[in-house]
């Protein structure tokens, strides 16, 4: 055990819980709209710290590493290629989300088709964020392991606990605040390790080409892997970030319009920044340290062999920030579809209060968490449950948000489809091991495009006019 990094964590988790009991003050979290949307008061700088922490987490620090570590230098920068371009395309998508002005994502599907579309796809989001939220819980265990004596099924108990407290009380304003103090630590903390391992342990970015071309010399540029099999890692990041509902709700709790543009753009530049470092960390840790446990790719180089003991700390607090916040974002996201889409839908006649909101959803992140610890159970390491939970989600619902913003001739009837042919090819590509070989976005995808766009032009004559324009809605 390391003292200074126990120093390191616990200065963070102090830090943490502070910002979290602030923010759950009644002053600042009042009602559901507080509690969902921060009252729509981020400025700029925040918003792009919360987008970027609460996209890249675990999926990133662990997932992402682990794949750089296992298939090299060209793949590891590939695999983030989806998660570079889905936040440029998500500037110019953040002036059209705003027109919309809703809490979660199905909202948009009712206003632009109907309640039935409404239902199913609540259902099918929580399907995939309860995994992803699982996934933090896992990630965060390993940190825990790393610094203290304890093991990683209890680091992820603790971790839990501490992911939901911040969830629980302070909402969005606690979860983005907190994202964008974890956004500047990660991304400091992760380029000074990488001057310390790339630029002194390997000896600099030509030895650390040199010797990521001698890890693949058997296996090829992509480390063994196909052009398919490589967009079969690619494009779930992608689909996930067209149409992740924490994207949407973010942009919608911006103070206006010109926010959440610069919020977009700072979102961009600041995953660049963020994944960089973790590819070249990884991939000088395959070189370091070949016989390591893959999903401890970056994690393992704050050790003292490899950084000095404040920056290995700090590689490590700023790791636990990343997940944690993240966790937090999916914990909220998925109570707000709770509160407004299912609970919402049952007091049609009777509509909560906002107060009655506020407590809904945070019964709705106790709920959530539990089930998500209990998930976490039957994966066998973060990149397979951050595949599966990636594809569920952008084959079911970034189609058919998509369809809902852009093409008017998209139907109810369609987006169902399309949405049930998605989720039962996934589950069928994932139950039957055919995963293993080609990963389940690149047939559920096509499927699932496909049906929206048959059943919608077959069905196009029964769309009803309205909704077609959210202001009458």
């Amino acid at each position: 055990m390391n003292i200074t990094h126990v120093l390191v964590l616990i200065s963070y988790l102090v830090v943490m819980v502070l910002v979290g009991a602030w923010f759950g003050r009644s002053k600042e979290t009042a009602d559901g709209e507080d509690f969902v949307l921060a009252g729509r008061s981020l400025p700029a700088p925040v918003l792009g710290g919360t987008m970027l922490a609460t996209f890249v987490g675990s999926g990133s620090i662990i997932g992402g590493a682990n794949f750089a570590y296992t298939y090299g230098l060209l793949p590891g920068f590939l695999f983030f290629s989806g998660t570079v371009l889905g936040t440029v395309l998500m500037v110019g998508l953040s002036r059209h989300v705003r027109v919309f002005a809703t809490h979660t994502v199905p909202e948009v599907f009712e206003r632009r088709f109907n309640p039935t579309v409404r239902v199913i796809g609540t259902v099918l989001i929580l399907f995939a964020f309860v995994g992803i939220a699982a996934y933090q819980f896992t990630g965060a265990g390993y940190i825990v392991s790393l610094i203290t004596p304890l093991d990683e099924g209890t680091g992820s108990f603790l971790s839990m606990l501490l992911i939901t407290f911040l969830a629980l009380t302070g909402g969005m304003k606690s979860v983005a605040w907190t994202d964008f103090l974890s956004a500047l630590g990660i991304v400091f903390a992760l380029w000074v390790a990488t001057f310390f391992v790339v630029g002194v342990d390997v000896g600099g970015l030509a030895d650390l080409s040199q010797g990521s071309a001698r890890l693949s010399e058997h296996s090829g540029v992509l480390g063994g892997l196909t052009a398919v099999q490589m967009l079969g890692f690619a494009i779930p990041i992608l689909v996930l970030m067209l149409g992740d509902q924490n994207m949407y709700q973010r942009l919608n709790a911006a103070k206006s319009d010109g926010h959440a543009f610069a919020g977009a753009i700072i979102f961009a530049v600041g995953a660049v920044l963020m994944v960089t470092p973790v590819v070249l960390l990884a991939v000088a840790s395959a070189i370091l340290q070949p016989e390591i446990e893959a999903d401890m790719a970056v994690l393992s180089l704050s050790s003292a062999e490899f950084t000095p003991g404040v920056i290995g700390g700090l590689l490590l607090a700023g790791a636990l920030a990343l997940i944690v916040t993240t966790g937090s974002s999916y914990l909220l996201t998925c109570s707000s579809n709770i509160t407004y889409d299912l609970i919402g839908q049952l007091r049609r006649k009777n509509p909560a209060t906002d107060g009655q909101n506020l407590w809904y959803g945070r019964v709705a992140v106790f709920g959530v968490a539990v089930l998500a610890y209990v998930l976490v159970n039957f994966f066998p390491s973060v990149l397979a449950i951050q595949m599966y939970a990636y594809t569920m989600y952008g084959v079911t619902i970034t189609p058919v948000i998509l369809a809902a913003l852009f093409w008017k001739r998209a139907t109810a009837p369609g987006a169902i489809t399309a949405m049930l042919v998605g989720a039962a090819t996934t589950l069928f590509w994932e139950l039957t091991g055919r995963s293993e070989d080609l990963n389940s976005v690149l047939v559920a995808l096509p499927a699932a495009v496909i049906a929206l766009v048959t059943v919608s032009l077959l069905t196009s004559h029964r769309d009803d006019e309205e909704h077609l324009d959210p202001a009458k809605a």
